[in-house]
């Protein structure tokens, strides 16, 4: 018997490390991998999503704030608050979606028109190409807050550069204006976060614009086409992959941006620069109505979903590939 066990032990170890034995351990070490990344992003960003959903259904205000679960039930208020725009609360959210459309397009608009001049003017081969694409990208790579500090101090009044240059340099103003208040105040925010963007929308393009073999845009030239025709024949129809997801993702960074308006403005912005971030940040942290504000955010997050899905929709119908009748 004991010999026996003992002739049979070698081919059970033999059929433990046999290719069919080893084949599932490798089938599952891809998600032993993303198990980690996958628990951290349902604890950063899933959970406090879902409990900014249940806290939107509550009248949290600063009287339930050591007891929430005392907060009464609100149902669908705090909702057609936020919605009602005869009210001053839903005019208020309306005022500041505009605003926010507004500066959202703008940036995207001009971020994508720059990163794509750039990328178009360092794409052939010249001394010192790959110092000036480092000098570039210089605004993507510095710190969000050191940035955007360092504007706010170019922008004051009596002592930013900025009216420094233009009143006593340039003397294009007779007097020195307001940056960070005022009609000038969305100017500014528009200014410094195109300054931000811009190399990311850079960043891309250049990549993308690697993989367009020059036998195309020599081609091109044969053909007699100058550096427009080349650019609307060649260079924009091959870039559209890349042009998808980059109008995409600089539209949903844009149009959800925080950091840059609060660390320019501070706690409260200026109307003409009140941005729906902010708007929810001051009635969530400075008015103390946690319900409104999670309300508000839901909606945000809904409207996004929607355009995201629209967006998509459309891009992948007009990438189709057309079949002719014939």
């Amino acid at each position: 018997m004991l010999e026996t066990v003992e002739a049979d032990r070698p081919a059970e170890v033999a059929a433990a490390g046999s290719p069919e034995a080893r084949r599932p351990r490798r089938e599952l070490l891809p998600y032993a991998l993303l198990a980690p990344a996958i628990g951290l992003e349902l604890l950063i960003h899933i959970l406090p999503m879902l409990v900014g959903v249940g806290i939107s259904f509550l009248k949290l205000t600063q009287f339930y704030l050591r007891n929430w679960k005392a907060a009464p039930f609100a149902g669908g208020d705090n909702y057609r608050i936020a919605v009602e725009i005869d009210k001053p609360a839903g005019r208020a959210l309306l005022h500041s979606f505009e605003v926010t459309l507004a500066f959202t397009l703008l940036v995207l608009a001009i971020s994508w028109g720059l990163g794509l001049f750039a990328a178009v003017l360092t794409q052939r081969a010249f001394t010192g190409r790959g110092l000036v694409r480092t000098l570039f990208l210089v605004p993507y790579a510095m710190p969000v807050f050191a940035s955007v500090i360092t504007w706010s101090f170019m922008l004051q009044r009596d002592t930013g550069v900025v009216n420094h240059v233009l009143v006593d340099q340039l003397h294009l103003a007779s007097q020195r204006p307001f940056w960070l208040i005022g009609d000038n105040s969305f100017l500014s925010l528009v200014v410094v976060t195109v300054w931000r963007t811009w190399p990311f929308a850079f960043l891309c393009l250049t990549a993308g614009m690697q993989s367009i073999p020059t036998e195309l845009y020599e081609a091109a030239a044969l053909d007699g086409a100058g550096i427009t025709g080349q650019l609307r024949r060649v260079t924009l129809p091959l870039l559209a992959p890349v042009n998808r997801v980059l109008v995409l993702v600089l539209f949903l960074w844009t149009f959800n941006d925080f950091t840059t308006p609060y660390t320019l403005f501070g706690k409260s912005a200026p109307r003409q620069a009140d941005l729906i971030s902010m708007h929810i940040y001051q009635n969530s942290f400075v008015n103390w109505n946690f319900g409104t504000g999670s309300a508000m955010s839901v909606l945000l997050l809904l409207f996004l979903l929607a355009v995201t899905g629209l967006y998509l929709l459309v891009v992948n119908r007009s990438g189709e590939p057309r079949t002719s009748d014939a």
